[in-house]
């Protein structure tokens, strides 16, 4: 543990990308900054997510998400020299229907059955998710944050404050104030607090890398239609040679009490669907295309029933915040995440976004009241 440190104990719980951002950002606010992860840094989807980024996707609250993210990805990216950011253009692409002619025109490697190639967007970029989770973790720790590797099992209080988180080991950590970015184990969250709501699933989905010598395959993601084997194929080409490829199909939506059953290394990829893909990737480019992947795996996303992230004070608390549910979003959105919540914990509001539509009080539990009439719930979205 590096730097100096005035500031007010910070607990933050969960070391994916938006645990690890937000430890970055409060350590080089002088805060005194305790990450806690019952795994390692980016063990679950930020490790295993393929690090799409686009500027100009969101749309309503989510713009500046994008938007400030995006930027804040471009600037990291050149402040610390982060070997996987590149900007590169996206490509629609279909593979139901007569296979066209000309496709490897636009995409050199496209040399299977393809049905039609379009530009998408021309101003996304990518970056590898565990490459950048690390790099925030480590320039927390040289602004003096501890990292510790337990699994927390609940919240202690005093004079209606939470003081301490619990951990599994029988230990406990004190703080100041304490940040929730369990991605979709937040929803164990409810247990420990009387008024919030999680309504959320992860959603289990495998991916594929194939492997190729570095700057051997030319910079194009891909986001493919919907195909008759249920496959809908997104491939990232990075710049180490790695091609990821996700969207095998099949996904699942874990409810809670299905989350709560597993731990990160639990999550595993269906070998159905990687069977499923890895040929559908080889019918659409042959030259790049294997008889078996180089590494499977899988990952659940936290994505709540609205489909918004919640960032925000948790209802009823004084000194606990979350930060959770970005869905398929998190590793574009993990930047400005962090610098919010910093702000948020710091100062009491943030600066830098709007974060009045992520408040996780829309999903607030009502309290009962002593009387005979409770009220009618409140509706707060569709089913994700």
């Amino acid at each position: 543990m590096e730097g100096k440190q005035e500031g007010p104990t910070v607990v933050v719980v969960g070391g994916g990308i938006i645990g690890c951002s937000t430890a970055m950002q409060l350590a080089t606010r002088n805060a005194k900054v305790i990450l806690i992860e019952r795994c390692e840094i980016a063990c679950a989807a930020s490790g295993k997510a393929g690090g799409f980024l686009a500027r100009e996707w969101g749309s309503g609250p989510t713009v500046q998400l994008h938007r400030k993210s995006f930027d804040m990805h471009k600037a990291l990216a050149k402040e610390h020299k982060i070997a996987s950011f590149r900007e590169l253009p996206t490509l629609s692409v279909k593979t139901m229907g007569r296979s066209m002619k000309g496709a490897t025109k636009k995409c050199e490697w496209l040399d299977g059955h393809v049905s039609s190639v379009g530009m998408m967007d021309p101003s996304t970029a990518q970056v590898t998710p565990k490459e950048i989770s690390k790099l925030f973790a480590k320039i927390a720790t040289e602004n003096g944050a501890e990292i510790i590797k337990a699994a927390v099992s609940g919240v202690a209080r005093a004079d209606g404050c939470v003081t301490s988180v619990k951990l599994e080991n029988g230990k406990e950590i004190k703080g100041d104030s304490f940040v929730f970015c369990m991605g979709p184990w937040t929803v164990k969250c409810e247990a420990w607090f009387p008024e919030l709501s999680v309504p959320m699933v992860g959603i289990y989905s495998s991916s594929l890398i194939f492997k190729y010598e570095a700057g051997t395959v030319a910079p194009f993601a891909l986001f493919c239609g919907e195909s008759d084997d249920g496959t809908h194929l997104e491939v990232y080409p990075r710049p180490e040679g790695d091609v990821y490829v996700c969207g095998c199909g099949g996904s699942k939506h874990l409810p809670r009490r299905e989350i709560e059953k597993l731990n990160p290394e639990q999550v595993v990829p269906d070998p159905k669907r990687v069977e499923v893909a890895t040929k559908a990737f080889a019918r659409m480019t042959p030259t790049l295309g294997k008889d078996n992947a180089d590494v499977t795996q899988a990952c659940m996303r936290p994505c709540t029933d609205d489909g918004m992230p919640m960032m925000g004070i948790i209802p009823g608390e004084k000194n606990c915040f979350v930060a959770t549910g970005h869905n398929c979003w998190g590793i574009l959105w993990g930047p400005v995440t962090g610098l919010a919540m910093s702000e948020l914990v710091l100062k009491g509001k943030s600066s830098t976004i709007d974060l009045s539509p992520f408040s996780p009080a829309r999903f607030q539990k009502r309290k009962i009241r002593r009387s005979r009439q409770m009220g009618d719930g409140e509706t707060v979205g569709e089913d994700w």
